[in-house]
């Protein structure tokens, strides 16, 4: 082949645009939660949208939204309950998806504690974690029970929710994942029962939701990351048995029962459309935080969450 030939034929290849990358920061430990995220990495997904995303989990709970308003990292999960609240209290924060679309908060008791309902907990002690959010939460499910709303008495337990059921700090505990903590218990001798938060009273919301810096968006890498982390949720439905190795094979630590059964517990409720904005639903907590006496007036949807490929 002469030089020139050479040359032509050199022109002619295919240029490869390089990954673009994304920083990625979860909203706790990596955990069966998180599996298409996990997946689309592993399989592949990402790649193919031409993104290299770094998953980095946050050194504490409530950095990941405070990371992505100051731009040290691109997308990050969170709740849609604290969405809302943080976007009236002025992060310039936009949902872009869903990963998982149901609540998994639950109000938690011991199965052999007499509390059949909410209004059970009446001159009760509910432990929670997170104030604000959790506890307009209970004060609507207790007004929703028929009860005021300081008719059980809130003890913050920080992160040990478990434990202070479990050794009767609380009489229940509201903030435990349901996908989760009846397992953690009963691998701990006890038998637990989960009073479910949207059957008490509680609009439905997205438990788990992607969130990037509004101003500034870059939609485009946004439209390729969902679409992305769609084939990784369609892919965990399909085929979860094998999607299930692919998680512990990347995280061997995770091996183990209670992840596991967190993981067919978690399965239905990943969203298998996750780009896509359900505008009712997030209209309606706005409405119901404004019950709840935690902001005072409704932004727009577009204010706080959007489809990035609309």
């Amino acid at each position: 082949m002469s030089r020139l030939v050479l040359a032509a034929a050199l022109v002619a290849l295919p240029t490869v645009a390089p990954a673009k990358p994304v920083r990625l920061m979860l909203d706790w430990f990596v955990n069966p939660d998180h599996a298409p995220i996990i997946i689309a990495a592993e399989k592949g997904f990402f790649a193919d949208e031409g993104l290299e995303v770094e998953i980095i989990p946050p050194a504490d709970p409530s950095d990941p939204p405070k990371m992505v308003a100051s731009g040290q990292v691109d997308i990050a999960v969170t709740y849609q309950p604290h969405l809302h609240l943080q976007v009236h209290e002025g992060l310039p924060v936009i949902r872009i998806g869903t990963l998982v679309a149901t609540p998994l908060n639950c109000v938690t008791v011991l199965a052999d504690s007499g509390i059949e309902s909410v209004a059970d907990l009446a001159g009760k002690t509910v432990g929670y974690s997170v104030p604000g959010v959790e506890t307009a939460l209970m004060g609507a499910m207790l007004r929703h029970a028929g009860l005021p709303e300081d008719a059980a008495t809130m003890v913050n337990v920080s992160w040990s929710l478990t434990p202070a059921l479990l050794t009767g700090q609380v009489d229940a505990t509201l903030g435990g994942y349901r996908n989760f903590e009846l397992t953690q218990m009963a691998l701990e001798g006890a038998e637990g029962r989960c009073l479910f938060v949207e059957e008490q009273g509680i609009p439905s919301y997205d438990e788990l939701v992607f969130i990037a810096r509004k101003d500034g968006l870059d939609k485009e890498m946004a439209r390729h990351f969902m679409a992305a982390i769609e084939r990784g949720a369609q892919w965990t439905i399909n085929h979860p048995t094998e999607a299930w190795q692919t998680f512990v094979s990347a995280y061997p630590d995770l091996d183990d029962e209670l992840n596991h059964a967190a993981w067919d517990a978690t399965l239905p409720r990943f969203s298998q459309s996750p780009a896509a904005l359900d505008h009712g639903r997030y209209a309606g907590f706005e409405a119901f935080l404004i019950e709840a006496g935690l902001i005072d007036s409704a932004l727009p949807v577009s204010d706080y969450a959007m489809d990035p490929g609309q």
